[in-house]
């Protein structure tokens, strides 16, 4: 596989996998073999009949109503169109149908029906939703093809609308390959200048530590709320004196449970780790939602529960430190760790406020729907206008990895956040891409003690927890090569291990691991690189935004 290097290719595959994850999660779209698909451009009224795309897709043949379209493909491209056309997915009909139920799900379909709509212009939601289901039922399984073949009456392809999403598409593309490739040059420019370090006599941080750890699952009940949830707590077997806390907050439809092998590799270097479960929000909601007994996607009072639980989580911990801990926890330095929705969570503990104003801009924007992302933040718009502020200040030092955040907290929020902060990304993340979700958000941050850390491939989720056959399906639709989990996690441990120590035990014997060089040492001979700047790069970050939105034009999904 190419070096990061070879950078023009590969941002595209993040579009491959967006679509991959979203098919393979949710659909695709649906015309009986007489029907006719409609494409508008005002004056231009063109058709393109289905049974031409069938004719082409079982035979290879291409008739004179088809024609017109491929006349400027080249055969390459061609071939791709016609296995786009007959790639089949197994589906779920019952999941489709309930996830489209959810307000997220008609969000999504909202979007869509304003570019494929009914003969007239009438926004096609409903008959895209009719046709998801109905081609996930095909005994012949899901395909494009299959779902063209089942749209319910001739569709309207919004020409001007759907170009448009093209070039917003377009040009996110060309922003990840920016990112890339300037985050590539200034960990270099800040390497250059660090200052020189054997990391080879250094203890290895990848590495597991030198503490046995325990866990323990502790069933819990915050009568302040009437909220029950579950926490795994690892627990380091040190010898006598403080022990640092850093409570963890896990993505949505997740677990606790799905980030054990990264917070046991914490927790051996003598941290105590906490993660709560968080109810609204977990693997246990999305299971009912797909089971019909929940209308949204996740409980939208988790975006005051999620921080909430984290805050109660503290003071579970205090009122066990002495009679389990002897006193030795130190709760007025605790770290907190969080993923996703977890680093909305986790950024909010930290002084993160909801900019509803700026959410609000954000999610009328046209093309706004292309950053998954702010579908979720989307939703808090549901909530209570009031200013919601979550910080707990005995919270000195966060980590936020593939954070959720900037659409609601937006650089008025954001700047908001004061203490030591590291944010971590991943080159392929489909959810909370880099480009859109981190970028500027990194140079809103408030504290200037900021640090961030953006892994080649890392596509989000832990791809090897997923179902068999939705990471089968993900995989042939995307032919993406992803790092192993085992890398991953790593290179987190390597960043994460030396940004507590310092900022929560105010050991400087872990600065050193705090450079871009240690991102370059951990990185040689590896296929997926490990890229770190600090806040000495966000002047230059800042420029190169700037000049990407003066060569591009305003961004609208920005």
């Amino acid at each position: 596989m190419a070096k990061i290097q070879d950078l023009r290719p590969k941002p595209r595959k993040i579009i491959s996998l967006l679509l991959g994850v979203c098919t393979a999660c949710l659909a695709s779209v649906p015309v009986h073999a007489n029907q006719k698909i409609f494409f508008t451009y005002d004056p231009i009224n063109v058709s393109l009949r289905v049974d031409s795309l069938e004719l082409f897709a079982t035979q290879g043949k291409i008739n004179k109503n088809l024609a017109f379209y491929l006349q400027f493909a080249s055969p390459e491209q061609q071939k791709a169109f016609r296995e786009a056309l007959t790639k089949k997915v197994p589906l779920s009909p019952v999941v489709i149908s309930r996830f489209f139920n959810t307000a997220i799900g008609e969000d999504i379909l909202t979007r869509l029906g304003r570019g494929i709509t009914i003969q007239g212009g009438r926004n096609g939601k409903y008959a895209l939703r009719a046709a998801f289901v109905q081609a996930a039922a095909e005994p012949e399984g899901f395909s494009l093809l299959n779902v063209l073949k089942k749209l319910p009456t001739d569709m309207q392809l919004q020409g001007e609308l759907l170009l448009g999403f093209a070039k917003e598409a377009s040009i996110f593309i060309d922003a990840t390959e920016t990112l890339i490739s300037e985050f590539r040059k200034l960990t270099a420019e800040e390497a250059a200048t660090d200052p020189r370090v054997d990391y080879a006599k250094l203890p290895d941080l990848r590495q597991a530590g030198p503490y046995k750890v325990t866990k323990q699952v502790w069933n819990l009940t915050d009568t302040s709320r009437n909220r029950t949830l579950y926490a795994d707590v690892y627990i380091p077997q040190t010898q006598g004196g403080r022990m640092p806390v850093v409570v963890f907050s896990h993505g949505l439809a997740s677990r606790p449970e799905d980030y054990a092998q990264g917070l046991e590799r914490l927790a051996s270097y003598g941290f105590l780790i906490a993660a709560p479960q968080h109810p609204g929000s977990d693997s246990i909601w999305a299971k009912e939602v797909l089971e019909g007994y929940h209308r949204e996607a996740f409980d939208l009072n988790d975006f005051i529960n999620r921080p909430k639980d984290i805050s109660f989580m503290i003071d579970e911990l205090e009122r066990r430190n002495a009679s389990q801990f002897q006193n030795r926890l130190d709760l007025q330095n605790v770290g907190i760790g969080g993923h996703s929705f977890g680093g909305y969570t986790a950024l909010a503990i930290a002084g993160a406020e909801i900019d509803f104003n700026h959410l609000k801009q954000e999610c009328d924007r046209l093309y706004s729907g292309i950053n998954v992302a702010l579908l979720l933040e989307c939703r808090a718009l549901d909530l209570p206008r009031q200013t919601y502020n979550f910080r707990d200040k005995r919270v000195t030092a966060v980590f936020a990895a593939n954070p959720v955040n900037r659409g609601i907290f937006g650089p008025k929020g954001l700047s908001k956040i004061t203490i030591p902060i590291m944010l971590g990304s991943g080159s392929y993340d489909p959810a909370t891409p880099p480009a859109l979700e981190q970028a500027s958000s990194f140079t809103w941050l408030g504290s200037p003690q900021k640090y961030w850390a953006m892994v080649e491939g890392q596509a989000h989720v832990n791809f090897s927890e997923l179902d068999a056959g939705l990471s089968k399906s993900i995989e042939s639709l995307t032919h993406l090569t992803l790092p192993s989990q085992d890398l991953i996690i790593d290179y987190a441990s390597s960043i994460q291990i030396p940004f507590f120590e310092v900022y929560l035990n105010q050991n400087e014997k872990f600065r050193p691991y705090l450079q871009s060089a240690y991102a370059e040492y951990l990185s040689q001979g590896k296929e997926f690189k490990l890229d770190f700047i600090s806040q000495a790069s966000v002047p230059k970050l800042i420029e190169a935004i700037e000049q990407f939105q003066r060569e591009h034009g305003k961004f609208s999904a920005k």
